[in-house]
């Protein structure tokens, strides 16, 4: 073998054994940036949290969590005068407002004593997504002001934390200096009689306010509930009702009229016919109260009320609308109830009418977040 021979195979292991080294590098290059064994993390603004936190892995862990079950039996609506212990003013905020429903996860590191800082916080996002082109359907604003407000008193248990309402007000910038700023959004996370296993379950530093109400554009709802979402590790879904909810609602309500006139049922059904046929169908108060009398007794000594029996004050209803216009509503699907102490719509939207029977309403709408959030 020549001298050349021997200066041409030296390179040619060279090469190879550079190549080899280049490549087990690239190997460890690859395994420091991204470890397996630890979670990655998104940077981002935080708006009164650290930019780079770890993951709570609350959602990694559901073996921790309770099991929630759908309840067959619930108690009867109880009058009580709810301004003798929740502040009349808050009250005044969540009555005869329309509000569209949400579900929100368990929030994480959110509290109370915080509320001042939160409400800074999410004012400064919303200018800083304002600049960044975000649409705010408001009009022209000189800047918004945002105020979070501790409502005391509506939680019934120990578990239950208390209910927190989000007031956003905004000035034209060509408004007079004496114009008050105008509301243009509100809304309010609540926990009513929540699951008390499911609550006692969550891991220390979560909170559960499940059920969260709405008000205004829907560009501002997305706003908040983006800022939610970085600040407090949460995450939000529509909270559409169903037909079984919204039977529960029209016994429970009618339940109530003796104590309180309820002044009509109204029920609204949609048919699968085509075109589709839309059904209102108003009840007389006291026809509606002698027919579920004679299902659920006034004198019973038992609180608790059956979803048979609401099923079958339902078709109760339903057989007497027959009788008079031969049309099966059993075909088709209730879409919504309304009375004087308050209405809802199968698409997740309500009113409050009446503050005495608002626990009623609001323990049923935290079991449907709850659910909704479990499933």
């Amino acid at each position: 073998m020549g001298k050349r021979d021997v200066q041409v195979l030296f390179l040619l292991f060279f090469f190879l054994w550079l190549g080899v080294f280049l490549f087990i590098m690239e190997g460890r290059g690859s395994a420091v940036n991204t470890p397996a064994s630890r979670p990655v993390t998104r940077r981002s603004k935080s708006y009164g949290r650290s930019c780079v936190e770890a993951s709570s892995y609350f959602w990694q862990t559901p073996g921790h969590l309770a099991v929630l079950k759908i309840p067959t039996s619930r108690g009867t609506a109880k009058s009580q005068t709810i301004t003798n212990k929740v502040d009349p003013e808050h009250i005044a905020l969540l009555v005869k407002n329309e509000w569209k429903l949400s579900f929100i996860t368990p929030l994480h590191h959110f509290r109370h004593t915080q509320l001042k800082s939160y409400s800074k916080h999410l004012s400064a996002f919303i200018v800083a997504e304002k600049q960044h082109g975000v649409a705010v359907e408001v009009g022209l604003e000189a800047g918004f002001k945002v105020t979070f407000i501790a409502v005391l008193g509506l939680a019934e248990t120990d578990e239950d934390a208390e209910t927190v309402f989000i007031q956003i007000q905004s000035k034209p910038v060509f408004a007079a200096v004496a114009d008050a700023p105008k509301v243009v959004w509100r809304g309010w996370l609540t926990c009513v009689n929540g699951d008390p296993e499911y609550l006692r379950s969550l891991p220390p530093d979560f909170i559960s306010l499940p059920l969260f109400c709405t008000s205004g554009p829907e560009s501002l709802t997305t706003l908040v509930k983006s800022w939610f979402e970085r600040a407090f590790d949460c995450n939000f879904g529509s909270l559409a009702l169903n037909s079984t909810t919204l039977n529960w609602l029209a016994a429970l309500w009618t339940g109530c009229h003796p104590t309180c006139n309820i002044r009509h049922l109204k029920l609204a059904w949609s048919l699968p016919t085509q075109p589709p046929l839309d059904v209102s169908y108003t009840v007389n108060p006291r026809d509606a109260w002698e027919l579920w009398n004679s299902i659920h007794p006034e004198e019973s000594t038992d609180d608790l009320i059956d979803i048979k029996e609401v099923q079958s004050f339902i078709n109760g209803l339903e057989t007497h609308f027959f009788r008079h216009f031969k049309i099966y509503l059993s075909a088709g699907t209730l879409v919504k109830v309304s009375t004087v102490l308050g209405s809802a719509h199968l698409d997740g939207k309500i009113k409050i009418g009446n503050s005495d029977y608002i626990t009623t309403l609001l323990t049923l709408l935290t079991e449907c977040a709850l659910l909704k959030m479990a499933t």
